[in-house]
């Protein structure tokens, strides 16, 4: 292990703000302990920047984008208390001095965390941005405060599940159960779901190991699974990582039950529940009737290869990948 992957873990083990997906543990499930490196800026034996990324190479093209269910990287940047002038000029040399460390790449993309806010230094550096969008509960402490700000439709469904369809949310089923209900809304859509399995597995037993998951799925008395939505967390917020439902039982109002009790077991190990929410409309539709506060972040891009920013730009034109 390299001496920087070493301070880093440490780091972690220290540094609370670090968000879940830039754990070291979580980066060795998404994608291999040799699967990713990290940038560190330290000063008087301090860490004061870091920035994981994935080393790859696909038909010769190095490449560093997202591991699968990774659902942001970027840059972290130790808090300061200057001036606002002396601190954005802080966080300036420090994301030039991560540049700086990044290797040489053929095409680059990291989707930030959003309370990463200043990408500058990465434009002046010939870098990209796009905006996307995400929906968060910022405080789950008063969970009445959370209903009230359901749309009534969620509501509605929700009571419907409980009473008309007397569904049942279990909290003991196993990882298959749900991937099964993951692959049946896929199939619907004539699709194949877009994320590995074995990454999935791999990603499970590491927050399992640790307590830092839970899976929902709504059941009927005749025992057919409606609906199932699985979370992680650390102790800032929980994430929506997955879901899916079956087909046939989709109007039954299980799947906003499942978010509902996900959020209700989120409120009692978290902070805050984020949606993860997708660019794709129906998703967004579906996720923003839970009232949360709508949520930009980036996503920050590089491609120095002009045959593969040619291919880039052609596969952009395709559908998005939609998480069920």
């Amino acid at each position: 292990m390299s001496d920087k992957k070493e301070a880093y873990r440490k780091l972690c083990e220290e540094e609370p703000t670090i968000p879940l997906f830039s754990q070291p543990w979580w980066l060795d499930a998404a994608t291999g302990s040799d699967g990713w490196d990290v940038a560190l800026v330290e000063k008087g034996g301090q860490v004061l920047a870091s920035m994981p990324y994935v080393k790859r190479r696909r038909i010769g093209f190095r490449i560093s984008t997202q591991p699968w269910l990774t659902l942001s990287l970027g840059p972290w940047l130790r808090p300061s208390n200057a001036k606002l002038p002396r601190r954005i000029g802080q966080q300036k040399e420090l994301l030039q001095a991560l540049i700086a460390q990044l290797p040489p790449f053929d095409h680059f993309r990291q989707a930030w965390h959003y309370s990463q806010t200043n990408w500058l230094p990465f434009h002046w550096r010939g870098f990209r941005q796009t905006t996307d969008y995400s929906y968060v509960l910022p405080d789950l402490r008063d969970l009445q405060a959370v209903w009230d700000g359901f749309q009534e439709n969620i509501r509605k469904e929700i009571r419907k599940a409980t009473s008309r369809a007397r569904l049942c949310v279990r909290d003991d089923r196993p990882l298959e159960d749900m991937l099964r209900l993951h692959r049946m809304t896929f199939g619907r859509q004539g699709k194949e779901p877009p994320f590995p399995e074995d990454v999935i597995y791999s990603i499970d037993a590491a927050c399992a190991e640790r307590g830092q998951r839970a899976i929902f799925i709504a059941e009927d008395e005749q025992n057919r699974q409606h609906a199932a939505v699985y979370i992680v967390w650390d102790v800032n917020s929980a994430y929506y990582l997955l879901g899916g439902g079956d087909p046939v039982l989709r109007t039954s109002g299980a799947a906003s039950l499942c978010m509902w009790e996900a959020i209700r077991h989120s409120s009692m190990v978290s902070q805050r529940f984020d949606f993860c929410g997708s660019m794709a409309e129906p998703i967004e539709q579906f996720v923003r009737a839970f009232g949360g506060q709508q949520c930009p972040y980036f996503s920050v891009s590089k491609t120095p290869s002009k045959m593969l920013a040619s291919y880039l730009f052609l596969a952009s034109l395709r559908p998005e990948s939609q998480r069920a």
